[in-house]
C-alpha cells in the first residue's frame, strides 16, 4: 500500500510541477488544495505532500493568509546567480585541486557513478540535484575557504529550482554527465586551468540553456 501511496503523491508532484514550469500555472497564482485534489482525482493528502515537496524545490511558496502560490521564475535572477556561481566555484576549485587527496578523488568518482544510477528512477531530479551538489562540494573540499563555501552553498540553494528545471526540461542531464567527467579528469591530472575552464563552461552553459527555456516559456 505504501508504494502505491508514494507513487500517487509523486504523480501529483510531477503534474503540478509541469503546470508551473510550462506556465499553465502563473507566478503568484494560488494553489488551492481542494481544487487540485478534485482536478487530479485524489484526496487532499497527496496534494499537500506534493506542495511541500515543490516548496523544497522552490517552485511553491506558502504565504500567511494566502496559502500555497506558484513562485516566479526570473531570467535576470538566473544571470546573476549563475555568473556568481561560476566566479566563486572557479576560485574554490582552483584552491582545492593542489590539495585534493586520492581518497577525495575516489569519493568524487563514486558520486559520479551514483549520479548515473539516479537517472530514470522515481524522484530522480531530487536525488540527482543532491548528488550533483555533493559531487561539486567534494571537489571544492580541500580549498579551506569556509566563507566562500558558505556563499556558494547559499547561491546553490537559490539556484536549485533552476537546476532541477534544467534537468527535467532542458535536457541538462546528458550534457552535465560528460562535463562532470571532464572536470574530474582535469582534477586527477592536477590541471587547474583545464578544470576551471571546464567548470565555468559547465555552469554558464546551464545558465544559457535555462534562460532560453524561460524566454521560450514567456513567449508561449
Amino acid at each position: 500500500m505504501a508504494i502505491v501511496y508514494k507513487t500517487r503523491t509523486q504523480l501529483v508532484v510531477e503534474t503540478i510541477r509541469e503546470k508551473i514550469l510550462s506556465g499553465e500555472i502563473k507566478a503568484g497564482q494560488p494553489l488551492r488544495q481542494a481544487a487540485l485534489a478534485e482536478e487530479l482525482n485524489v484526496s487532499r493528502i497527496p496534494v499537500r505532500e506534493a506542495l511541500l515537496q515543490l516548496e523544497a524545490e522552490g517552485l511553491v511558496a506558502f504565504e500567511p493568509h494566502k496559502g500555497a502560490t506558484a513562485t516566479e521564475l526570473n531570467v535576470e535572477q538566473v544571470d546573476e546567480l549563475f555568473e556568481l556561481r561560476a566566479m566563486l566555484e572557479a576560485e574554490l576549485l582552483a584552491a582545492s585541486i593542489p590539495h585534493l587527496t586520492d581518497e577525495k578523488l575516489g569519493e568524487a568518482t563514486a558520486l559520479l557513478e551514483k549520479l548515473d544510477d539516479a537517472l530514470g528512477k522515481e524522484n530522480s531530479a531530487n536525488t540527482w540535484s543532491e548528488l550533483n551538489s555533493d559531487y561539486h562540494n567534494c571537489l571544492y573540499s580541500a580549498a579551506n575557504r569556509p566563507q566562500t563555501q558558505d556563499l556558494v552553498d547559499t547561491l546553490n540553494k537559490n539556484a536549485d529550482r533552476y537546476i532541477r528545471m534544467h534537468l527535467l526540461w532542458a535536457g541538462g542531464i546528458s550534457k552535465a554527465e560528460n562535463e562532470h567527467n571532464s572536470i574530474l579528469t582535469f582534477c586527477k591530472s592536477r590541471d587547474v586551468d583545464g578544470a576551471v575552464d571546464m567548470l565555468k563552461q559547465h555552469i554558464l552553459g546551464s545558465r544559457d540553456e535555462i534562460k532560453a527555456f524561460l524566454l521560450e516559456r514567456e513567449n508561449q
